[in-house]
C-alpha cells in the first residue's frame, strides 16, 4: 500500500527524491533578490590601470630633457621677431583704424599678440620648468612658423584664398598626421568660412581673388 505521495518523499525529507517540479534544498540557485557580485571585473580594472601607470612611467622615462634658460631665451626671440615682421607686413597692407579695418588690421592684431607672448616667455625663461629641449620634433613647429610667414609674404600677392587654403591643409597633412580627405575638405571649408566672415559679412579690404 502506497502513501499519498505515491511513493514520492517530499522535499527535505532523508534519503528522499524531490517531487516533481520541486527546487531542492540543498541546491539552490543563483536568485534575483539582489545584483550579482561584480568580483568577475575586477582583474580587468586592475589591469587596466597597471597599464596606464607603466604607460607614465614609460612616458617620464623617454621624455626629452628640460630646456634651459637659454633654449627659452631663444625661442622667446623667435616668437618675438615673427610678432615684429608680421606688424610690419601688417602696416604694409593697410592697417585702417577700428571703424574702418583695413586689409592688415587682423594680421597687426595677430602679430601685436605674438610680440606680447613673446615678451610674457622672456619674462618666465628662468621659472619655466615644463618646457623641453630641441629635439627632432621641434622641426614640426619650425615648420609651423616658416609656413606662417609665407602666408603672410603671399596674401598681398595673390589674395588670401589659395595661401589659407594651402596653410591650412599643410598644418593638417603634415603637421597635424590628418588624412587626405580630411585635410583636403577642412581646408576648402575654412577658405569658405574666412570668405563669408571677412570679405561678404565684414567688408574687410583684405586681398582676395573672387
Amino acid at each position: 500500500m502506497t502513501s499519498g505521495h505515491d511513493g514520492a518523499n517530499t522535499p527535505g525529507s532523508p534519503g528522499g527524491s524531490t517531487a516533481a517540479g520541486a527546487t531542492p534544498q540543498g541546491n539552490v540557485g543563483p536568485t534575483s533578490a539582489g545584483p550579482a557580485h561584480p568580483a568577475e571585473h575586477v582583474p580587468s580594472t586592475l589591469h587596466d590601470l597597471e597599464e596606464a601607470v607603466h604607460q607614465l612611467e614609460h612616458d617620464a622615462e623617454h621624455r626629452p630633457p628640460p630646456a634651459g634658460r637659454v633654449t627659452n631665451l631663444v625661442v622667446a626671440g623667435l616668437v618675438i621677431l615673427l610678432g615684429a615682421a608680421t606688424v610690419v607686413g601688417s602696416l604694409s597692407l593697410g592697417a585702417g583704424s577700428a571703424g574702418n579695418p583695413g586689409s592688415g588690421t587682423w594680421p597687426l592684431i595677430l602679430g601685436v599678440v605674438l610680440v606680447l607672448l613673446g615678451v610674457g616667455l622672456v619674462l618666465t625663461a628662468g621659472s619655466t620648468a615644463d618646457t623641453e629641449r630641441f629635439s627632432r620634433s621641434s622641426l614640426l613647429v619650425l615648420a609651423g612658423l616658416v609656413s606662417m610667414v609665407v602666408f603672410v609674404a603671399l596674401i598681398s600677392v595673390i589674395g588670401f584664398e589659395i595661401p589659407a587654403g594651402l596653410l591650412a591643409f599643410v598644418w593638417l597633412r603634415f603637421l597635424g598626421g590628418e588624412t587626405w580627405r580630411s585635410s583636403i575638405v577642412t581646408s576648402i571649408g575654412v577658405v569658405v568660412a574666412f570668405y563669408l566672415i571677412f570679405v561678404a559679412a565684414l567688408s574687410v579690404s583684405i586681398p582676395h581673388l573672387f
